[in-house]
């Protein structure tokens, strides 16, 4: 599992420079947590990991406060999920995750990307059962044991946990995102997430290669220059650069 999850650090290294509105994509997200979850960060763990990492990306306060603000008053826009998948350059498995206020728009500018780069959209389920839904917590530390102690205490469902390099990495099932996020800041108060996220995380990698890679690339380009689109999941494996 930790390999996929680096090539998933990878590629979203090589697409994050196309994402040039950060800002919008926190927002909506702030927006749709704080507004189905409540206000509250505390009692509301998906907002706090989410301001959390929207800090860390260095967006500003105001544009946090003002999601919360929008969800508090119960105005603004009405977005809802969408999830599409296909298979991109190289017969690669892709999905793409939205938060949109028109799917008939969103699913026209996302299927434009496919068919621009010569790819498939599929229909829900084409490809969702060759990833796993998962969530990730990356936090400095060394003794594993410990961390899988605490998860077990809290009844929470484990899947994989890593030691590597003085940094430890879980895997649980998405479902058990808040449980095990709970879990981990109750038992080691200065914890400090690199990472805390749910990922689809690909069980095969496919390798993209020759005319494939720079499509690969306009793809994504295409996807990321989309205001709807929150996240690109792949399974590619690109050569190292």
């Amino acid at each position: 599992m930790g390999r996929a999850y680096q090539n998933r650090k990878e590629s979203m290294a090589k697409t994050a420079a196309a994402k040039t509105k950060v800002y919008s994509k926190y927002g909506r997200e702030i927006y749709m947590s704080a507004k189905s979850g409540g206000i509250d960060p505390q009692a509301n763990l998906s907002l706090r990991g989410l301001i959390e990492r929207a800090k860390k990306d260095q967006v500003p306060s105001h544009v946090i406060e003002k999601a919360i603000e929008k969800a508090k008053g119960g105005a603004g826009e009405d977005y809802s999920p969408a999830r599409y998948e296909g298979y991109g350059p190289g017969n690669c498995m892709v999905i793409v995750d939205c938060l949109t206020d028109n799917p008939n728009r969103t699913f026209g500018d996302v299927r434009l990307a496919f068919t621009k780069t010569k790819c498939k959209i599929g229909t829900p389920g084409t490809v969702a059962h060759m990833f796993d839904h998962c969530a990730i917590f990356v936090f400095k530390g060394q003794d594993e044991d410990a961390v899988l102690e605490a998860l077990m205490e809290a009844d929470v469902d484990v899947t994989d946990i890593e030691n590597e390099d003085g940094q430890i990495t879980v895997f649980t099932p998405n479902t058990e995102y808040a449980k095990a996020r709970q879990a981990l800041t109750d038992a080691f108060a200065d914890i400090d997430f690199e990472v805390d996220e749910i990922q689809f995380l690909p069980k095969t990698t496919t390798v993209v290669e020759g005319d494939d890679i720079p499509m690969f690339e306009k793809f994504c380009d295409m996807l990321n220059e989309l205001d709807d689109v929150q996240n690109i999941f792949h399974n590619a494996e690109l050569p190292e650069q």
